[in-house]
């Protein structure tokens, strides 16, 4: 046994990193671990929407954030079939990669005094009599440690078994691609352009470059050769509103990604084994754009319930009811109103018809928007 921690984090994106940054922040010996090594790019919308800066300043993270130079938003443009759609955001929003976004927060959390393993496989987590046991897969040897306290953020896909999803499995899948491109003509405005087979985000981020992601189904994504460039082009073909915003734009190389599969819907699973933050605990629709601030919010809760239970101010069973319980409480409606508007905008020839009704209706689209929103 190599070493005891009090809490060890595994998953190492934005709810991980932000969560070892705030326990390392309370003074607790912290270890963020993730299987991949960082820098890395990832299909992501890039997007942080207006309600996750006042999380990033409850975490002590807004300085990081700021230095990015990332890009602002104002405006939520929709256009499907023909008719576009101009909604006011209730704040200003962020665009920033994920590439610069989860190294700066990690090396944060490092600052802090958190210990990152980057490229180390968890093989098994296992309770102990004082805490968790966690073997390891580093560089090729067995490592094992324990922790007090394990938070899962290991995203939406669970692997290793570690994150026994209960309740329904997810409802539908989807594959996620995603480049980002030089050229584009910037506008204040996170844009979501709808087509035959799924939908393509376009939003500003630092470097006065542009993420382009897009999430589709696998047989939109096989029928276009199953690359980045070509489910772009056949997005660019079945939206003319996003092949003149594309016009100029070029791919800038190395920064392609896919990923599958996508899971859009499914039930809230705030704790397992252990609590789980982030998309490991619930996924909210991309297209709300607020799958970021969401996973801010549940690190920001869990680690003040995390604190209490290290101090015994907590017992196991308290922390998880009252993590589970807040979590809900502030997520239930969110998830309500964007599953519902994934679904719509699934169904053939309604989007279009909402999107001409929300013209009319100015308030009424901006009120369904803002339900979609963390408060």
């Amino acid at each position: 046994m190599e070493r005891m921690y009090d809490v060890a984090i595994i998953g190492a994106g934005l709810a991980g990193s932000s969560m070892a940054c705030a326990m390392a922040s309370m003074g607790w010996d912290t270890v963020l671990i993730d299987r991949h090594t960082f820098p890395r790019h990832k299909a992501c919308g890039e997007f942080l929407s207006p309600e996750s800066r006042g999380v990033l300043a409850a975490l002590g993270l807004s300085a990081a954030i700021e230095s990015l130079r990332p890009a602002r938003m104002d405006t939520v443009r929709v256009s499907s079939g023909g008719v576009s759609l101009d909604i006011a955001l209730p704040g200003t929003a962020f665009g920033v990669s994920r590439y610069a976004l989860d190294d700066a927060v990690q090396r944060v959390s490092r600052e802090k005094g958190a210990v990152v393993l980057a490229g180390a496989t968890v093989v098994s987590l296992s309770p102990e009599e004082r805490g968790y046991r966690i073997e390891l897969r580093d560089k090729g040897a067995r490592r094992t440690i324990e922790a007090r306290a394990v938070i899962g953020a290991w995203g939406r896909n669970p692997g290793a078994g570690l994150a026994a999803v209960s309740g329904s499995a997810a409802r539908r899948s989807y594959i996620g691609v995603k480049s980002h491109m030089a050229g584009i003509e910037p506008q204040p405005a996170v844009e979501l352009y709808f087509f035959r087979g799924g939908y393509v985000g376009l939003a500003p981020i630092e470097g006065g470059r542009y993420n382009v992601a897009a999430l589709v189904t696998r047989r939109a994504f096989e029928n276009s050769g199953k690359t980045v460039r070509g489910m772009l082009q056949t997005a660019s073909r079945l939206n003319g509103a996003f092949r003149r915003r594309l016009a100029g734009g070029e791919p800038i190389p190395g920064t392609g990604t896919a990923v599958a599969p996508v899971v859009t819907s499914r039930d809230p699973v705030p704790w397992g084994i252990v609590p789980h933050i982030g998309d490991a605990a619930l996924v909210i629709p991309p297209l709300c754009g607020d799958g970021m601030a969401i996973a801010l919010r549940s690190a920001e809760i869990c680690a003040q319930l995390a604190d209490g239970y290290l101090r015994g101010r907590l017992s196991l069973d308290g922390w998880r009811d009252a993590y589970s319980r807040a979590l809900l409480d502030q997520c239930s409606g969110p998830l309500l109103w964007g599953n519902a508007l994934q679904r719509l905008s699934e169904i053939r020839g309604v989007l279009p018809l909402l999107l001409r009704f929300g013209r009319f209706a100015p308030g009424l689209a901006g009120s369904l928007v803002q339900a979609t929103r963390l408060r």
